[in-house]
């Protein structure tokens, strides 16, 4: 597996081995072991899989706070996402900094993104599907969003000014501005 920095330095591109044949293809998309020995220590404790039949479609931005805050290993299993991840750990170098990455199902890419950082979507194509590993179980009590045009974030969410299709919740999302934010960066 082919491990990629990003411009948010704790959020990383994974791109995982093709082995083909005239069957298809094979990948590994998450090994714990060849993981650590890269210095990525994550325990993954729950998948989710969504579908987003609509061009459009956005899911974001959101977090779950502590005690039940979520690392995220996310992958397109069919069409194509713009993912994002945006930086609130207060006092970090890059706070309120996002990065994006098309992952798409022939590209295979994942993004892997730490606690302490606003999860994000929009679908590139029609009847997407997106696959995610968690680090913690869904907790409604701690589950949270920011609104997707929150100026002080500034996404191009690549829409060429369309409005996104978004969940009620999505829409009544507060900005980061107002947001009783849970989390610290550390430099240790």
């Amino acid at each position: 597996m082919n491990i990629h920095k990003t411009e948010l330095p704790d959020v990383v591109l994974l791109e995982p081995r093709r082995f083909g044949d005239a069957r298809g293809w094979f990948c590994e998309t998450w090994n714990a072991k060849a993981m650590r020995a890269a210095g990525l220590n994550y325990d993954f404790l729950q998948d989710n899989h969504s579908f987003s039949a609509t061009k459009g479609t956005l899911r974001g931005l959101h977090y779950q706070r502590p005690p039940h805050a979520q690392d995220k290993l996310v992958r397109c299993s069919k069409g194509a996402i713009l993912d994002v991840a945006v930086d609130i750990r207060k006092g970090s170098p890059t706070y309120a900094q996002w990065v994006s990455r098309e992952l798409t199902a022939e590209n295979g890419c994942q993004l892997l993104i730490p606690k302490g950082f606003l999860h994000a979507f929009v679908t590139l194509t029609t009847d997407c599907e997106v696959q995610y590993k968690c680090s913690d179980y869904y907790a409604p009590d701690c589950d949270g969003s920011i609104r997707w045009d929150d100026p002080q974030i500034g996404v191009d969410w690549q829409l060429a000014g369309a409005v996104p299709m978004l969940s009620d919740k999505d829409s009544a999302a507060q900005f980061l501005v107002d947001m009783d934010n849970p989390f610290q960066w550390s430099d240790a």
